[in-house]
This record gives structure tokens, C-alpha cells and sequence, in this order.
């Protein structure tokens, strides 16, 4: 019997890390990498990453026996996460990748 897994995680301090990747994201200088000239059908990116600690509180909804309905475990966390941006030439730096590394 297949059972389904519902799973959300929610930062303790959203503005906190959205605050870091914009300033990440509008970086006022570059190294030029992205004004390099590239072969035919590649296009050169600057890049621009940042790693930070982050914590929250993840939970784990499942289905239980029929008279209980759903039960939840919530789970607290504090994770590295990396973020990376990348910026073409005449683009502005977009949030590209981000990943936890735990």
C-alpha cells in the first residue's frame, strides 16, 4: 500500500536569507568573465556564490490510522546552505542554484 508524504520546511528568519541573496544577486563589481569571447553557441557567466547557516523547522505529514486522520512530526534544523547567482552580459544576476549541504 502506497502511503504519501507530505513534507514543507519554513525558515526562522525568511528576510534574513532573502536579504543576503538579493545583496549576493546586485553585487556591484565583476571580474569580467562575462565579456569574454566564447565559441559559437556558448555564452560566458559571471558567477557569484555565498554560503550561510540557516535554521527552521522542518515537518512531516502522514497518513495515519483511519480514525486519526494525519499525523505531523516537526522537526527543527539548522543547515548550510549555498546560494549562486550567475550574470550574463547585459543580464542582471539571477538566483540560479541553491542547495543544502547536509
Amino acid at each position: 500500500m502506497k502511503q504519501t508524504l507530505h513534507i514543507s520546511a519554513a525558515f526562522d528568519q525568511p528576510e534574513f536569507v532573502q536579504n543576503l541573496v538579493e545583496r549576493l544577486a546586485y553585487r556591484r563589481y565583476e571580474l569580467g568573465y562575462g565579456n569574454e569571447k566564447m565559441p559559437p553557441g556558448l555564452k560566458a557567466l559571471e558567477t557569484s556564490s555565498t554560503e550561510t547557516y540557516v535554521s527552521g523547522t522542518m515537518a512531516i505529514d502522514f497518513p495515519a490510522d483511519t480514525e486519526t486522520g494525519e499525523e505531523r512530526i516537526n522537526m527543527p534544523f539548522i543547515t548550510g546552505f549555498l546560494f549562486t547567482c550567475i550574470k550574463g552580459k547585459t543580464e542582471p544576476y539571477q538566483l540560479i542554484w541553491s542547495s543544502s549541504l547536509n
